[in-house]
């Protein structure tokens, strides 16, 4: 038996709800034919966005969506996405697969899908191959309510009101894929960009630099170094990969030792929070800069016979339980984490949503963050669970947990059981109000366990009747490889 404390009288800090957002780039089939079917497509839409797939991220309250890219970004002209849709200007994806981009998924069609989601949206602006007036007349056509050229310009595209702005990435991946340049070469560009990136009327501009890859901690000092008081938000990405980048591994074909290597990769990136955190504290001490988490996922080898510029992939338990501890960890990182942003949405990487044609399925990761969306904008709470390391030359512990309290005073704690074989008996005590009324979800299948357009819901949340209140808190069996949602009231 494992004894899991709550203490409802300790709180932690807020959790921001944009901890639980999502990622959209121009690869594969994510934007078209995944989030955009087009105005005369004969699949339902609204002004050419998917219906159901709007429906179903609805339902997870996606708080941010991050767009255009990615790598993609900083070959982005945006420009060319906007205005009639046969005159767009045609380019090439050089990084996804070579495929011709049409760009009839432009600035207006993405502020119109966030406007139907009802979250907020995170343009990246090219750094890597734009200029500044680019970026800075971009920031203008979106957020100038009026008497500009560039909001003139938006409104003989037919949009005469400013949608306005509140998250904007000065470039992405820098390191890499967006020019290959030097932390203080970046620096200094992001120094540079930033100073035009105008707030127009009411609008608040909340600016993110590129962050680090990984563990490259001297790219985040020299980021605090030269940058801090000109930055709101410092990013950082980093994939689970279970094998290497040469030979990811499958996403269904897997054994038990890739089972727990997976999950020892997806856990570490807390060490990484942890360790770019105390940086950022020596340099901002009143944490006033975010650290944004706006890459993460699983990445495997894509599915046999796709497109491999597409990373297409499958997404099962073992994705839903990565997943569940690292949504966990960024919990637990409220204090400087503002948000962070699943990579991708649908159809590519760890994405919550499939797509063939009409038909569309929901992963089991979908399910995850279905079960843990009471945390956004809840109070973090002290929690702690007895644990032990299983998973052999990969260790992991058994159970991992987070626990928060909503406006309302309800307490929502997550848990997952990452072992594959053995279930736990979970004894629970509370520190706090005594428990009216507790209920509990879950997702529970084998690791390799999935859905497909055959059995589109071999994995989905049922409700769970075990979990019985005790003297002092509640007590539950926690099966291998699930996990749970549990509310008291």
């Amino acid at each position: 038996m494992s004894k899991l404390i709550i203490n409802a009288n300790r709180p932690l800090g807020k959790i921001s709800r944009f901890i639980y957002g999502h990622f959209s780039e121009h690869l594969g089939r994510c934007v078209y034919n995944g989030l955009y079917a087009g105005e005369g497509s004969a699949i339902p839409n609204v002004n050419g966005i998917r219906s159901d797939v709007t429906d179903a991220l609805r339902k997870i309250k996606i708080p941010a969506l991050r767009w255009p890219g990615g790598c993609f970004a900083d070959e982005y002209h945006w420009k060319d996405g906007i205005g009639e849709k046969s005159k767009r200007k045609k380019m090439i994806n050089t990084h996804w697969g070579g495929v011709t981009e049409d760009n009839s998924f432009g600035t207006h069609e993405f502020m119109e899908l966030c406007s139907q989601l009802g979250c907020e949206p995170y343009v990246n602006g090219n750094l890597g191959s734009g200029g500044v007036a680019e970026m800075s007349e971009w920031v203008e056509y979106i957020s100038c309510s009026g008497g500009s050229p560039m909001a003139e310009l938006r409104a003989e595209n037919g949009r005469s009101e400013a949608w306005g702005l509140k998250f904007f990435g000065v470039g992405n991946e820098n390191w890499g894929c967006g020019g290959n340049m030097t932390a203080e070469r970046y620096a200094d560009e992001y120094r540079r960009y930033q100073t035009y990136l105008r707030d127009y009327g009411a609008n608040r501009l909340y600016k993110v630099a590129c962050g680090a890859n990984g563990g490259d901690y001297r790219w985040t000092k020299v980021m605090m170094e030269k940058c801090a008081p000109m930055m709101d938000g410092l990013s950082l990405h980093y994939y689970t990969v279970c094998g290497d980048w040469q030979n990811k591994g499958g996403a269904v074909n897997f054994n038990e030792e890739e089972y727990y290597r997976t999950l020892k990769k997806a856990l570490f990136i807390g060490e990484l929070i942890e360790n770019h955190s105390r940086i950022m504290d020596f340099y901002d001490p009143e944490r006033r800069i975010g650290l944004l988490v706006d890459e993460w996922g699983t990445w495997h080898d894509v599915e046999p016979g796709t497109n491999p510029g597409f990373l297409y992939q499958q997404n099962t338990m073992r994705d839903a339980l990565a997943a569940a501890v690292t949504l966990n960890i960024f919990n637990g990182h409220c204090g400087r984490i503002s948000m962070a942003n699943l990579a991708q949405t649908v159809n590519v990487l760890q994405a919550v949503i499939l797509t063939e044609g009409e038909k569309m399925l929901l992963t089991p990761t979908y399910h995850v963050f279905d079960l843990f969306k009471r945390h956004q904008d809840a109070t973090l709470l002290e929690s702690y669970v007895e644990t032990k390391l299983i998973g052999g030359v990969n260790p992991v512990p058994n159970l991992h947990v987070s626990a928060s309290k909503g406006e309302t005073g309800s307490i929502c704690i997550t848990l997952a059981n990452l072992s594959c074989s053995e279930d736990s008996l979970v004894d629970a005590h509370i520190a706090g109000p005594a428990i009216k009324k507790i209920t509990a979800r879950h997702i529970c299948e084998k690791p390799r366990s999935h859905n497909s357009f055959i059995n589109p819901n071999a994995v989905r949340i049922k409700d769970n009747a075990g979990v019985k209140i005790t003297r002092d808190g509640f007590s539950f069996t926690a099966p291998a490889c699930s996990v749970f949602e549990i509310v008291i009231n």
